[in-house]
């Protein structure tokens, strides 16, 4: 008799719901659900366990607050689980000497070394599209490159051997006042050929020059300025409407400072100085990508719903690229770093010029964390493992039928 009573009530509640659908009226399906003694769906389907959700918030707030007292921690931060945002703040001020400009969570930082994930993205979009191999030599793209046996894999695993563009430009660069470009720091390499440290694959050796190539191998096969593919093949797609590639014109002479982007401080002692620009920056690939916390997060989500990537591209981007050693190191992916003591975390650090940055993503637990300081001096990333290992209060995934806390841009 009860399974007669739940069907009728079912079948009445589907004619009534056509009915409604009908005049279009959602008041009238919400009142129907009501007379029927059923619960409507906003009232089934909510996010679960919001306790933990606000106990979680809190106890990363902690680790953060804790920080700012003993550390003077100034940057923003975004912890997400399950891809809900389960927390974003912003500590300190744009200006921290002066206590200037209270900083947003829409403040634009340098990423430093975090770009190189970004690069390494831009040519597997290019391998996905058929237009090149990462076991390809490097002289396919770039005939004139004057080192043999180097392929895009080998850079981008950093295990190319190649020498430093840092040293050599110290040396070699005429003009520091003048902004050394991607093309002439490949033109440095042609004119003065400094040696290798090893021969390709021969060792590991992590190396702003590799990255440096390869944005300018996304520059030639694209047939279009890095900062410009970046922005209309990865940026936009994914919803990241406050990045961007700081860029410079061949020989431009460089301003003071860099207009674009919060500033960065280096700590020298007990004092803090603000960075002036440097011809370094002129090089793309390697550095030199600004982001927001809330931006980088646009990425994550991007990467596990392969908006940008195939999962299979993604599954090769998160293998190691050097041979496994017996001692537990971290190795290295394309343009990621693979977690010795997790069984399925990535994530890259960055240091440069008064900004660092940190990109943690376990993607077993599905926890994202981003911290972004325009500090020389940062946490020591133990406390940013720590709330990515913390397993209280667990976070449960937002149902499709709730607003959803994500909202691409």
């Amino acid at each position: 008799m009860k399974k007669c009573l739940r069907l009728l009530a079912f079948m009445t509640l589907l004619l009534q719901l056509s009915a409604c659908h009908n005049t279009d009226n959602e008041e009238d399906i919400y009142n129907a659900l009501l007379r029927l003694n059923l619960l409507p769906a906003e009232k089934i389907y909510k996010p679960l366990q919001e306790k933990n959700f606000r106990k979680k918030a809190a106890a990363v707030d902690s680790v953060f607050s804790h920080l700012q007292k003993i550390t003077a921690f100034n940057g923003t931060v975004l912890y997400a689980e399950n891809e809900r945002i389960v927390y974003r703040n912003a500590f300190g001020w744009a200006d921290p000497v002066k206590r200037q400009q209270p900083l947003t969570t829409d403040a634009r930082f340098e990423l430093a070394s975090v770009s190189k994930m970004f690069t390494a993205t831009a040519i597997l979009i290019l391998q996905e599209r058929g237009l090149l191999s990462v076991d390809k030599d490097v002289r396919t793209y770039i005939p004139e490159w004057p080192y043999e046996g180097v392929t895009l894999r080998h850079l981008l695993t950093h295990r190319s051997g190649m020498p430093r563009y840092e040293h050599l430009a110290d040396a070699r660069w005429p003009d520091k006042n003048k902004a050394l470009t991607n093309q002439a720091m490949i033109q440095l390499f042609i004119q003065h050929k400094p040696e290798v440290y090893f021969k390709p694959d021969n060792g590991f050796h992590y190396c702003n020059t590799n990255y440096a190539l390869l944005a300018s191998v996304v520059e030639r096969v694209s047939k279009q300025p890095f900062y410009a593919f970046m922005e209309k093949n990865i940026f936009r797609p994914a919803g990241m409407n406050n990045s961007f590639i700081y860029h410079l014109p061949a020989d431009s002479v460089l301003s003071g400072y860099r207009p674009e982007g919060i500033p960065g401080y280096d700590q020298r002692g007990r004092r803090l100085v603000r960075v002036p620009n440097d011809y370094l920056n002129g090089v793309m690939g390697d550095k030199g990508m600004f982001s927001t916390v809330t931006d980088l997060f646009h990425f994550d989500v991007a990467l596990k719903h392969a908006v940008l990537l195939s999962a299979e591209t993604l599954s090769q981007a998160y293998a190691p690229g050097s041979p496994r050693r017996r001692s537990n190191k971290d190795n290295y992916g394309f343009g990621w770093r693979i977690h010795a003591e997790s069984d399925n975390a990535v994530y890259h650090y960055g240091w440069w010029k008064g900004y660092r940055s940190f990109f943690l993503r376990d993607l077993g637990q599905n926890k994202t964390l981003i911290v972004l300081t325009n500090k020389s001096k940062a946490p020591g990333s133990d406390h940013l493992w720590d709330i990515i290992n913390d397993k209280r209060y667990p976070i449960a995934p937002s149902s499709a039928n709730t607003r959803v806390l994500y909202h691409p841009r």
